[in-house]
């Protein structure tokens, strides 16, 4: 052989190599990573879902108004709790209409929302809205923290090594991008699959890569460990890449905190107008009082910290404007992921985009199978371990949307009043996800994917409806308000359940593809052979 032949064949064992890891790491985690996709994807509008989902709060506007929107909640926080020894006031903005704050006392950590227009107390329903997703996208929520974020880092790492290694198989990929064969069965499952890979191709390997630096210290934490040895070195590091402040102790001397809004004023002259992000403030009303005005974290393409720290009397102690090249790097990353920066235009790119990776896996997943049915003699009777696969497939996609739609029917549905009412919410996604995944054994795999495809199209095409009914800002009403969140939420949930119609219906007309002709004359002479050979026997 010569040399070419010789490197043609290495080239061929290589790409055989990594087909075969590509498979593997790409089913072994495919129903989480699928799940982390779709949680995430929904994640980059997650204060939006989270406004839809408190419908009771009218859409503020207190946008352009930073300094007198402080200094109102900070005397609003000095009647909720005067006794707390700090304070943490997350400032409104053009995609949250609250005011989120917090305070400790006594070793107790509470929350509440706050009128920014007012300054008072607000009265909602309990949910944990958008944040919910938020979370479930990387710690699964019942998971203990560390062991959550630990499985998800493992399968981020899995889905790093499937693209490296699904670019490597697929040496024509960029070509097999404007390649689409309808109703070919496996090649259109594969082309789907091939043209959404390259379509997201490095925003995939951007988010995957960038959501294993962010949590690189639990993953490896050696280095970290090694280098910053004692408490005062840890604590430093932490400041590079967090906007913590360590409080001071109280000296027990009473004195009134200096004027808020004046330290807000001064730190949107540096940074621009609707800046400021959070407040935090350490022994209020004491002598050792600290102030921490932190820099928003939207406009901005690193996530790194910026704020002013202010004493009691209002004096600026420091200003931290910049971190180490590690750090930033991290805090760019940090933004890439998250894409809070983003104006609306990119964030939708995000939201499609990652929408189009969340597809990749589940065609990944559903080709595996397709794949495999079609070697079989009678692709209606598969073996165990392939059942088990294509049941779980169904669960993890059409179950998923039956289970996130589920959460949103129950923040419709569930008493205002209800005890524990957030809880139950998160209950009912769990209990109704594991109920499509007893449908989809109980039930022929076909018939599963079609039913559970109509129902989530239906739950997701209801959804405005209800919303219309049980509450007074439904789609027709914040039309006319020229309401844009809430507006926007519910022609997603349309548009979300017109393609699970679409997919329900193009199940439905599929009709498995038989075995070539070719291919079926070859078994036939194959067995053939076998009855002579056994005769001759």
């Amino acid at each position: 052989m010569n040399a070419g032949g010789k490197t043609a064949t290495k080239a061929r064992s290589l790409r055989q190599a990594m087909s075969d890891l590509h498979i593997w790491v790409g089913l072994l985690p495919g129903w989480i990573l699928y799940a982390m996709f779709l949680t995430g994807t929904v994640s980059y509008f997650r204060d939006e879902l989270s406004q839809w989902m408190r419908p009771e709060l009218p859409a503020y506007t207190a946008v352009g108004q930073g300094p007198v929107v402080a200094g109102r909640l900070t005397s609003a926080m000095r009647e909720i709790a005067p006794r707390a020894s700090a304070w943490s006031i997350g400032m409104p903005n053009e995609r949250t209409n609250v005011a989120a704050v917090s305070w400790l006392s006594a070793s107790t950590f509470q929350s509440a929302d706050l009128n920014p227009v007012t300054g008072e107390r607000l009265t909602v329903r309990q949910t944990r809205g958008g944040d919910f997703f938020y979370a479930f996208h990387y710690q699964f929520h019942y998971m203990p923290r560390h062991v959550g974020r630990l499985l998800a880092g493992l399968c981020g790492m899995f889905m790093l090594v499937a693209i490296i290694s699904g670019v490597i198989v697929h040496k024509k990929i960029f070509t097999d991008f404007f390649t689409f064969r309808w109703g070919k069965g496996q090649g259109s499952w594969l082309d789907a699959h091939n043209a959404l890979a390259v379509f997201g191709l490095p925003f995939h390997i951007m988010v995957t890569y960038s959501g294993l630096v962010i949590l690189m210290q639990l993953y490896m934490p050696w280095g970290s460990a090694m280098a910053f040895e004692t408490a005062a070195e840890r604590q430093r590091l932490t400041a590079e890449i967090a906007p913590i402040v360590p409080p001071s102790k109280p000296r027990g001397e009473q004195v009134e905190l200096a004027n808020i809004a004046s330290m807000v004023r001064l730190a949107e002259a540096r940074w621009g107008q609707d800046q400021v992000g959070r407040l935090l403030i350490s022994n209020p009303d004491d002598a050792a009082a600290k102030v921490v005005v932190i820099r928003d974290e939207a406009g901005r393409a690193s996530n790194s910290p910026q704020y002013l720290l202010f004493d009691a009397t209002g004096k600026l102690i420091r200003a931290k404007v910049r971190v180490g090249p590690a750090a930033e790097v991290h805090g760019v990353l940090y933004a890439l992921h998250l894409g809070r920066f983003a104006d609306y235009v990119t964030r939708w790119l995000y939201f499609l985009v990652s929408l189009a990776g969340t597809a990749m896996v589940g065609t990944g997943l559903v080709l595996w199978v397709v794949k495999r049915k079609q070697r079989l003699p009678d692709h209606e009777r598969p073996h165990v371990g392939l059942r088990l696969v294509e049941k779980l497939n169904i669960a993890s996609i059409g179950g998923l949307s039956i289970a996130m739609a589920a959460f949103l029917w129950a923040n419709r549905l569930l008493p205002a009043h209800l005890p524990g009412r957030s809880a139950w919410e998160i209950h009912i996604f769990f209990i109704v996800w594991a109920v499509t995944f007893a449908h989809a054994l109980a039930r022929p795999a076909k018939t599963a994917w079609i039913e559970q495809l109509w129902f989530g199209a239906a739950a997701l095409l209801l959804l405005p409806a209800l919303g219309a009914a049980t509450t007074d800002r439904g789609l027709v009403s914040s039309l006319s308000a020229s309401d844009w969140v809430f507006v926007g939420v519910d022609l997603t949930l349309l548009a979300l359940g017109g393609l699970h119609a679409w997919m329900a219906m193009a199940v439905l007309r599929h009709k498995p593809m038989r075995r070539r002709a070719k291919q079926e004359a070859s078994d036939d002479v194959a067995h053939q052979a076998n009855i002579r050979d056994v005769a001759a026997t």
